[in-house]
């Protein structure tokens, strides 16, 4: 099975990102060829388990009620054969195999993907016409599942009382197929779909995190908040006298407007929010941090046994700001660069594993050993 790129056909990531990407959903058929589950129905059943994983089960009855059950869970037998999914959210967290199903979309930035979610469903089992607000690609795993997706229609309307299922009324499709394993779709944001699955069958969903307006004022808002930022006092020495005592001014409009965006306009303050806001993870991660911390010496007698590697925590979320202050950004975490540091910064950010000898290459001075045990120490990246 390869998964490191995609097999686009007469398609390209330029062609796709130029015709399709936000624009209009797209099926390859046998995208990867010999396509097996990066994870088994049954690890999946063990993660819907666990308390720090997110899960739910989507199920429906005959007389088309639905049900949405939240996990952790203790037992699946009371849904029976048919008629439910279960969803398990940020799975790459937890598996490295589903972790590296995100190689082959690398051409989008890492900064904009939200998490792998997997769900295994039975026969008729699905969660109904719905609208998502993000992109989405879904590789069919084992099994096959009949897949619908429509076009934006503001006609459509929203189904209650099932409001976390975003279901939708009825829609007519542009694409209507069934999707067996390898098979890939792309679904932009607003474009109602629904897929039931014909028999047992896993699917995996590279969701993209797409961030509102009213996200990022509130991050932002609390970001001055937490740095004790913003505390300064609107002024306005140069008044002129008014006409009115009761006309707020298309002048004061302005003054007051200038005066609210001049922390977002400070460049410094904002790469430093952005790159956090944007690396923060959404879901549980497995930090491993280690039992003793790691220095310098220490360091020196890993790189002498040959056959260790570095790798990242999986799932784990980094990105690098370049331009007046070079920043790596991991987990939400800020680490500043210089020049000799910014090769091995590029090497963490993207998250590929380190062998011995490409470590010691990197590690030739302090401040490369000092940002290398700093990640370590956090339980970022780990010696296996």
């Amino acid at each position: 099975m390869n998964i490191e790129s995609v097999n686009w056909g007469e398609l390209s990531p330029e062609i796709f990102l130029k015709q399709y990407w936000q624009k209009k959903p797209l099926l390859i058929k046998q995208a990867f060829t010999d396509f097996e589950d990066t994870i088994s129905a049954d690890e999946l059943a063990g993660l819907a388990m666990e308390q720090e994983i997110e899960s739910r089960i989507i199920s429906v009855n005959n007389q088309g009620d639905w049900q949405v059950d939240h996990g952790p869970f203790e037992d699946f037998s009371k849904y029976g054969e048919d008629n439910w999914t279960l969803l398990v959210q940020a799975v790459n967290n937890w598996s490295r195999p589903t972790h590296n199903l995100l190689s082959p979309f690398s051409f989008i930035p890492n900064w904009r993907i939200d998490d792998v979610m997997v769900s295994f469903s039975t026969p008729k089992g699905g969660v109904g016409a719905h609208l998502d607000q993000y992109d989405v690609f879904i590789i069919q795993g084992s099994g096959k599942r009949h897949w619908q997706v429509g076009a934006p229609d503001n006609t459509l309307t929203n189904l209650l009382p099932h409001a976390d299922l975003k279901q939708v009324s009825p829609f007519t499709p542009v694409i209507d197929d069934i999707t067996e394993p390898g098979d890939l779709l792309y679904i932009p944001p607003n474009h109602p779909h629904k897929g039931v699955s014909i028999e047992n069958s896993v699917n995996f969903s590279i969701g993209f995190q797409a961030p509102s307006s009213q996200d990022l004022w509130s991050s932002f808002a609390d970001n001055l908040i937490d740095n004790n930022l913003g505390e300064q006092r609107f002024s306005d020495p140069e008044r002129p006298l008014p006409e009115t005592s009761f006309t707020i001014t298309q002048q004061d409009k302005q003054q007051l407007k200038a005066f609210m965006l001049q922390n977002l306009e400070q460049e410094s303050f904002f790469e430093q929010f952005i790159g956090q806001y944007l690396t923060q993870g959404h879901h549980a991660l497995e930090i491993l941090v280690p039992v003793e911390d790691i220095d310098e010496d220490k360091l020196s007698d890993i790189l002498s046994e040959p056959d260790i590697l570095f790798m990242p925590v999986s799932g784990l979320k980094a990105a690098i700001i370049n331009d007046k202050q070079a920043t790596l950004f991991i987990n939400g975490e800020n680490f500043a660069l210089e020049s000799q540091t910014l090769a091995l910064a590029e090497q963490l950010a993207q998250q590929k594993p380190l062998s011995t000898g490409e470590v010691k290459k990197l590690a030739v001075c302090l401040k490369n050993i000092q940002l290398l045990t700093n990640v370590l120490n956090k339980g970022y990246w780990y010696i296996e």
